[in-house]
């Protein structure tokens, strides 16, 4: 078994929602009265928690207009839009070959809010695939490592013993501070150039040669 503990990023990685994403981004702007964001640039922030995105996105945002475009945001992703999220091809299946072993560990590190990742688990029941979790709203948004520093010490595994999957410079970042070993996928929203420079062990450009290189 290559690594004990796979820690997987979520929007991008394992659920094909950054059409959603972008859609309730741009919306929730037009709401908030910031004006229309550019679809490259709302990709660019997926995987930061929600207000370190908003920060990025819109520079120099007051506060309270922040607080609105947030609001609006989490309305039009629950309720307000209806875009389709989601696994990508050949995730459920591969999350069960991994299970069936006895000693893997499964976690996920996202930049979604404990609410936000919770309410997905329980619509896709898939909140019973994994070992643990966090979200950027309990610990400290990517590319921070403390989120992943928190999934070591819960379960028990060292940092050589783990890997972190992702399809954004984020997710690789954060275990690289770490000298934990990265994966990219490049089905994502980061171009394979921003990838490798975090300098990944592997890089896969779809689900089954991702899952293969994981399974060995």
């Amino acid at each position: 078994m290559r690594y004990e503990l796979i820690i997987f990023d979520w929007d991008g990685t394992l659920m094909n929602s950054v059409p959603k994403i972008v859609a309730c981004m741009q919306a929730a702007s037009l709401d908030a009265e910031w004006g229309e964001l550019n679809v490259n640039a709302i990709e660019d922030i997926i995987g930061l928690g929600l207000p370190e995105a908003i920060a990025k996105l819109c520079p120099g945002i007051e506060a309270a207009q922040a607080e609105r475009l947030r609001q609006r945001y989490a309305y039009h992703f629950v309720d307000g839009d209806s875009t389709p999220m989601p696994f990508f091809d050949g995730v459920e299946e591969q999350i069960a070959r991994l299970r069936e072993r006895s000693h893997q560990r499964l976690a996920v590190a996202t930049g979604k809010s404990r609410r936000g990742l919770d309410r997905i688990f329980s619509e896709t029941k898939s909140g019973g695939w994994f070992h643990a979790s966090r979200t950027a709203d309990e610990t400290r948004s990517k590319p921070h490592p403390q989120m992943i520093l928190e999934l070591l010490d819960e379960l028990k595994v060292p940092v050589e013993r783990a890997v972190m999957v992702g399809d954004t410079e984020y997710d690789l970042e954060m275990a690289r501070s770490i000298n934990m070993d990265r994966v990219g996928v490049t089905y994502g929203v980061h171009t394979p150039a921003r990838l490798a420079a975090s300098q990944p062990v592997w890089v896969a450009d779809d689900v089954e040669s991702l899952f293969d290189w994981l399974y060995d």
